[in-house]
């Protein structure tokens, strides 16, 4: 297999241009499953298959779990910054670094599992009760040097969570475990 299709096993995000009531619906859909999903395909693996890199240079499955919780609970925050603030400016972090340290490198999944499970609870409720318009505000990204609409970052973290419960399933399935 390709390090590309290993990077990118549901290929790379391609986002629509006019995001219709039914995608919208569609992707906040996909966001209320994955942390059962991500559950589902981690809780019966070993220590040595979590520290598993998911492709050559790449995370390990512990740390891909890890960031998952720190990227989601980012990206609720900065929804709700976008709700109540006008055009906020984001604070970016970096996710390299936070993937080297020790809680995302050597802790249980189980926290960031919980994590995740009650994150999505409360972004997924947000998304449902959002008006067409509400939808249309943004947030500054300092470092992209643009603003992202919540429709539009509702679509690219759909994406995020399938594209990273694929390099873990593609991973369990390319090693054999059961």
């Amino acid at each position: 297999m390709s390090i590309e299709k290993l990077k990118y096993p549901i290929g790379k995000l391609e986002l629509p241009e006019i995001i219709s009531d039914a995608v919208f619906l569609e992707w906040v859909s996909i966001l209320s499953v994955f942390p059962s999903k991500l559950k589902e395909a981690v809780q019966h693996l070993t220590d040595e298959q979590l520290n598993t890199s998911y492709r050559p240079g790449g995370w390990t499955i512990r740390q891909v779990v890890h960031h998952c919780a720190d990227s989601h609970m980012n990206s609720l925050i900065r929804l709700k910054l976008a709700l109540t603030e006008e055009q906020p400016v984001i604070k970016p972090y970096d996710e390299n670094s936070w993937a080297e340290l020790t809680d995302t490198k050597e802790m249980s999944v189980i926290p960031s599992l919980s994590i995740l499970e009650g994150v999505h609870t409360k972004w997924v409720f947000l998304l449902n009760s959002l008006k067409d318009e509400e939808r249309q505000k943004t947030f500054f990204h300092p470092e992209q040097g643009k603003a992202f609409r919540i429709d539009e970052v509702t679509g690219m973290y759909a994406w995020h969570s399938m594209h990273h419960l694929a390099h873990i399933t593609e991973a369990i399935k390319r090693h054999e475990w059961k």
